[in-house]
């Protein structure tokens, strides 16, 4: 159990630091690498069919484009972020509903102080009742619930073992059958 729970553990914050390290690794660098033509060929070619014979005429134009050299157009000012006005439409966080609420509660009279305003934990707690009201296997919840307090506990700043991530995963199961699950 032990093994299995580290492994599990191990693998949410590994697939945490892989999400982290792609959106590190973007770029909006459009660079072109190929050297571009300034010039454009057009052939037309026109035909008449009588029945003796055929006769094709073709003509040629070049046209030049403006070219632009790669310094003016990666020089562009900066985008300046603009605040929201106060009448936006939506709300800046979601509200908790009473059962949320008894559900946190619980939490904290257990001693687990949830990441910011509690919406990871909840969703957590969600999840629990879902799984548990479609028949999934207690020890796959609670794999699922301990990887999701070990990426609480680094969304916080906290750092924990893998035995306190298990801990207190069984603390969210109980809290979330004792409060949400009931509803």
């Amino acid at each position: 159990m032990r093994t299995s729970l580290a492994r599990t553990l191990s693998m949410g914050v590994l697939a945490v630091a892989a999400g982290g390290m792609l959106v590190a690794c973007g770029s909006d660098d459009s660079t072109a690498t190929g050297v571009p033509t300034t010039t454009a060929t057009t052939t037309t070619a026109t035909a008449e069919s009588s029945s003796t014979s055929a006769t094709t005429s073709a003509s040629e134009s070049t046209t030049s484009a403006a070219v632009t050299s790669p310094g003016e157009a990666a020089t562009a000012p900066p985008e300046q972020p603009q605040p929201v006005p106060e009448d936006f439409p939506g709300a800046t966080q979601a509200p908790v509903d009473d059962r949320g609420q008894a559900f946190l509660d619980e939490l904290k009279k257990a001693g687990v102080t949830p990441a910011g305003n509690g919406e990871i934990a909840i969703s957590t707690a969600s999840y629990i009742c879902s799984a548990q009201s479609q028949g999934v296997a207690p020890d796959e919840i609670s794999t699922f619930v301990t990887a999701n307090v070990g990426v609480e506990a680094s969304a916080s700043g906290t750092q924990i073992t893998a035995e306190q991530a298990g801990e207190t995963a069984q603390l969210y199961i109980t809290a979330a059958q004792n409060t949400i699950c009931k509803a």
